[in-house]
Order: C-alpha cells, then structure tokens, then sequence
C-alpha cells in the first residue's frame, strides 16, 4: 500500500505541468461537462463549506469555491505539492484566494474533525488512493450528516464489447498519445492500468453504502466510462 502512495506520488509531481492539457486530451474535452452536470446535481448553496479530495491542479476546487461564493468555504487537499502549486495560481489568479484553501495531506488521513462540511467531492482520483474504502469512510467522517460525498471517476462500461473497445483505447492508444504532446509515455502507461483493479460503478455504489452513505445515485457518462456516484451521510 505505502509503495503504491509513493509510486503515485511521484508520478503526478513530475506531471503537474501538463495535467490540465492532458485531461482535455484524454477526455477530448468531456471531463468539464461531466463535472458541470455533477455540480447541477449537487446543488451547491451560498454560504456552504465543501472539500475537495485529490484536488489536483483544482479545477473542481475553483468550481466549488464560485459556487459556495465569498461567504462560504472551500478546501483543495492533495498530496502533491507540485500539483498544489499550480493550483494556487489558478485560485490567484480567478480571485478566490479569501475563500480557498490548498491543503498538502493525505486523503486517507483527512486533517478535519467529524461533520464539517456539506461536501466532500473527489475527481478522477479515487482510482489512484492505496485503500478506496478507506478514503470513502474518511470522506464520510468529515461531511455533516444530510452531506453529500460525491466521486466523479473513470469507470467501466457495463456492455462489454464497447468496454473492450474502450480498454483499447485506455490501455494501448492513451499512452502514445501522451507521449506525443508532452512526451510522457511511462506516467500515462501507468494511468490505464489503475482502473484494472477498480470496482465498476455497482461496486463503487456498494462501497459508498458501506461508508455509510445512503441512498446513493449512480450516473453513468458514455455508455459507462466514467461515473458520478453522489452519497448521503445518514
């Protein structure tokens, strides 16, 4: 478990600077609009308090922070400092600097007392933590009760020829793809094969379930090659 925190660790701090292009590539775009339809979904109010695990470079952190607005509050945690570097000059630079804070932790120890915020989000980083139940149970602690836990994450679709096909696509044409606009070949090659082991989207519902969310909503995106999974904390 602690090789594979490390192994990921290096891996996204030697590709923060190209994450965001390559998650435009990788999608061809669709990442923004799943996380967009996930935030209608949410119904994110003024005033409201929202974490965001795995934040990565952000995105969904600035998003967040928009949403809750200048009287609300919004935490960007991630184990990446490089990451969190570009992070903080994208919430400089959209203003946000008051409401947001980027956080260095780690998802499966999270650094907040139980019942803080109203949401607890992760996107497309669950895949990559040591111990999914783990991260799930410790996302729950920390939302209130009536508090949303919300994963946005590649998934596997339900209809197997078209999950052949997309694993074609994930496993074998992804990392030259990578290779070819930021010459990063062995950190996207490794990127596919996380999901290899990840629950499919009922699993993951189960999973939540067991974190003690519940009820839990199930949307799949293209057939199933990525999913939102939004919890309830009882």
């Amino acid at each position: 478990m602690r090789q594979k925190a490390e192994f990921v660790h290096s891996v996204f701090e030697s590709i923060a600077d190209q994450y965001d292009r390559m998650n435009n590539v990788i999608s061809f775009g669709c990442h923004v609009l799943w996380r967009n339809y996930t935030m209608k979904q949410m119904s994110v109010q003024p005033g409201q308090a929202a974490l965001d695990v795995a934040c990565g470079t952000g995105d969904w952190t600035i998003q967040l922070a928009h949403a809750v607005g200048k009287t609300g509050r919004v935490v960007g945690l991630d184990f990446s400092q490089n990451m969190l570097d570009v992070g903080a000059y994208k919430v400089a630079k959209e203003g946000l600097g008051d409401n947001v804070a980027l956080v260095n932790a780690d998802a499966m120890q999270l650094p907040y007392e139980d019942n803080t915020f109203d949401y607890a989000t992760i996107g497309f980083a669950l895949r990559n933590v040591p111990d999914i139940q783990t991260v799930l149970n410790e996302m729950a602690r920390v939302v209130k009760p009536g508090g949303q836990v919300v994963s946005l994450e590649v998934s596997k679709p339900p209809f197997l020829p078209y999950r052949q096909l997309f694993y074609l696509y994930f496993y074998n044409i992804l990392p030259h793809i990578a290779k070819w606009f930021v010459n990063k070949y062995e950190e996207y090659a490794w990127l596919p094969q996380s999901l290899t082991h990840f629950p499919d989207s009922r699993e993951l519902a189960a999973m939540f379930q067991q974190a003690g969310l519940d009820p839990v909503r199930v949307k799949l995106f293209l057939g199933g090659v990525a999913a939102l999974h939004i919890g309830i904390k009882k």
